[in-house]
Formats: structure tokens, sequence, C-alpha cells
């Protein structure tokens, strides 16, 4: 393990280039224009030198120096300590602990079911559809009411969300409401420079995919 170590001298992202929880690590990375190295692979194969350092092979997995993490959110948190400029969360504790919670209810409301979705068939997904749709549907007024999520400033919650609302439409659900106020805002998410180059290939193909 070392050796692997050793030779990754520069912080290295492995990625799925599909997995939304690995596109949002590498949105922040891009966010704050880290210098690290994206390696892209299938998860269903991970490469040797993954495994060595994290064997179950999940997605993504960070490794710098002798640190290595695998759990996306915790990444994210990871990234926005140890390069703090420009901050993704709130410096009071309070906030920052709100947003927490926000994330997880988004993981635990929206991206568990972004999963049923993925690995189900097209029939068996179709419940699993609608309670997604209406559910993002349902938090219009939150989207509406700040430029950013719950915020005046852009966040790790954005980054969190991006990825899912860029699957959306590729995954056959239409979350567009008279005023647009989802659709203005994913687009100005998706508008940004950190954004567009945390795009994988394959990720730029579920755009024109769904058109």
């Amino acid at each position: 393990m070392a050796n692997i170590i050793t030779r990754k001298s520069v912080m290295t992202l492995f990625s799925s280039p599909t997995c939304a929880m690995s596109h949002a690590a590498r949105f922040v990375l891009h966010e704050k224009a880290i210098v690290s190295d994206i390696e892209y692979y299938d998860p269903n194969e991970p490469p040797a030198d993954l495994l060595e350092l994290n064997p179950t092979g999940t997605s993504p997995t960070l490794i710098e120096r002798d640190l290595v993490l695998y759990d996306s959110r915790i990444i994210m948190e990871y990234l926005d300590e140890r390069f703090p400029h420009p901050p993704l969360h709130q410096m009071d504790p309070v906030s920052r602990a709100t947003a927490r919670m926000l994330i997880k209810r988004i993981d635990q409301d929206w991206y568990q079911l972004l999963d049923e979705i993925i690995s189900s068939g097209e029939k068996k997904s179709a419940k699993a559809k609608k309670m997604l749709r209406e559910s993002i549907l349902s938090s219009a007024p939150i989207f509406a009411a700040k430029p950013f999520f719950m915020s005046d400033e852009f966040s790790l919650i954005d980054c969190a969300i991006a990825p899912l609302l860029w699957r959306l439409p590729s995954i056959g659900i239409d979350v567009s409401t008279p005023n647009d106020v989802i659709t203005n805002y994913a687009q100005r998410i998706f508008g940004r420079p950190a954004f567009k180059r945390s795009l994988s290939e394959a990720e730029k193909e579920m755009a024109a995919s769904s058109k």
C-alpha cells in the first residue's frame, strides 16, 4: 500500500463516470479549483490500486497521501475544510449542522429513490419515479425563495442536489412548473463553470439522450 500512496503524489479521486454521489464530489473539487487527478473506473471491475486502498472498491474514493476516504459526503466535507476558500459551508455551528441535516434528508428522501429507479426495471420503477417527482415538486417554494437552495450563497447543499437534478430528464422525470422555479435553479447551477468541468463524458451524454 505504501508504494501506491507514494505514487499518488497528487490528490486522487477514483470515480464512477455515472455515479451521482461521485459527481457531487467532483463538483466540489472543481468548484474549489483543487489540483487533483480524477480516475474514472467501472465499479463492477475496480482497479487493483483502488482495491488495495479500499477493499470495497466503492465510488467515490479519495486518496491524499496516507488518507483514504470513501464516502461522498465525508469527502465533500473534508475538501471544504481542507481547502477553506471559497467556503461552501456556513461558518457558524448552527448553520453548518442545519446544512448537514438537510443533505442527509436529500440523501434519504431523493437519492434513495434515484437509486431504486436506476437499479429497477421500467415497470418496477414507476412508483419510485412518481414519488421522487412529487417530492421535488413539493419543494418548489424552497427553490423559489432564494438564489440557491435555502441560501443566498452557493453551498455544499447545491453540490449535493445538482447531480440528481441533472439525471432527472434521462430517467424520464419532468419537474418543470408553470413558473419554472426548479428549472431556473437547475440551469443556474448547471451553468457554473465548475459544474461543466465536473461532468464525465457519460454524464454529458445523459443530457444529449434526454433531448
